[in-house]
């Protein structure tokens, strides 16, 4: 076998066309075995455009006159199926003829591999995302239901310590009369309210440093003082009940559902820390949240009530009127306003 045959054969194993391009008339002058297993046999006539129709010939030739040498990618169709080559043109003269050798490298496995990993690369990114969306969410769903600084330690560690907490103040709130609003509207239209309700709660108490503990029907939960340490703990639980009622006052002007609560605040010590090993949220219990729930019940509707201690923390800033019924118990009233008198 000679030389010519062996560099033949070797070109149509790798997939490369070869040929001899006029580019007078942009015809081929000679094609290898691979050009014809692709268009069949040599036809004067034909153009290399008519070949492949993407090509630019135009840009061809303009290209060969300045540098002589022009590379491209086109596709064509072969027996119903599209095929990419690379083409690659060098220009070279006979006997005063303007001739190029054309090269052609069948790339289109290159080509559906890239697309592959394209695909791959776009799933792999849209993964990637769709993962990050989901940790953002969690992460919002646990900051929800803990404290950062207890989140955080969760986060690094996977447990939260049990920790004593004290100084720390409580309030605890629920409504008067909830159980008639249940019998007298549709459940979707409570939980509405309560979320309504309850989401201004929370951007209250997080004005004055106060920590949203849990939520159970009509019982809200909230602390100051832990897990960040608060020197006015207690004026910080005063400031959100006061201005929980408020709220509730201004809100029930102009909505058809009238929500009535009471508050107990309290202050002493608690432990926080995650309770449970799968529906796990972080709770805080101790004295100050016992307290707390006992002098909500003995509260009247739309005031808050406490006793001596927690008074004395607020004295300056906050009235605290006794209950005829206890000497034990009052409520906490905002200071008055010069020339007013405190309701």
């Amino acid at each position: 076998m000679s030389i010519e045959a062996i560099n033949e054969q070797l070109l149509r194993a790798i997939g490369v066309g070869v040929a001899l391009i006029d580019l007078e008339a942009l015809s081929l002058q000679f094609r290898n075995d691979t050009f014809v297993e692709w268009f069949g046999d040599n036809d004067p006539d034909v153009k290399l455009t008519d070949l492949f129709p993407e090509l630019d010939g135009q840009m061809l030739l303009a290209e060969m006159d300045v540098g002589g040498r022009f590379a491209t990618e086109t596709s064509f169709k072969l027996r119903r199926r599209k095929m990419t080559v690379a083409m690659e043109f060098n220009r070279t003269s006979d006997d005063g003829q303007k001739i190029a050798v054309l090269v052609c490298q069948n790339i289109t496995r290159i080509k559906e591999l890239e697309s592959m990993i394209d695909s791959y690369s776009m799933m792999v990114e849209r993964n990637t995302h769709e993962i990050k969306r989901e940790k953002e969410q969690v992460e919002k769903l646990l900051l929800n239901m803990m404290p950062r600084a207890a989140y955080e330690e969760y986060k690094t560690f996977g447990v939260v310590s049990p920790r004593v907490f004290e100084p720390v103040s409580v309030l605890a709130l629920d409504f008067v009369g909830f159980d008639e609003q249940l019998s007298r509207h549709e459940p979707g239209v409570i939980v509405s309210e309560l979320n309504d309700v309850y989401s201004a709660f929370d951007r209250i108490g997080a004005q004055f440093g106060c920590q949203r503990i849990r939520t159970n029907g009509d019982s809200y939960v909230a602390v100051s003082g832990v897990p960040d340490p608060n020197q006015d703990h207690a004026i910080s639980i005063a400031n959100s009940g006061v201005r929980f009622l408020r709220y509730l006052a201004q809100r029930n002007e102009s909505h058809p559902i009238q929500w009535a609560a009471r508050i107990g605040v309290a202050t002493g010590s608690v432990i926080g820390s995650v309770v449970g090993s799968q529906n796990y949220i972080y709770d805080v219990f101790g004295p100050a949240v016992s307290n707390a729930l006992a002098y909500r019940a003995s509260a009247d509707a739309m005031s808050i009530a406490s006793d001596g201690d927690f008074a004395k923390l607020v004295s300056g800033k906050f009235q605290h009127r006794p209950f005829t019924e206890s000497e034990s118990l009052g409520a906490i009233m905002e200071m008055p306003v010069a020339g007013q008198t405190a309701g």
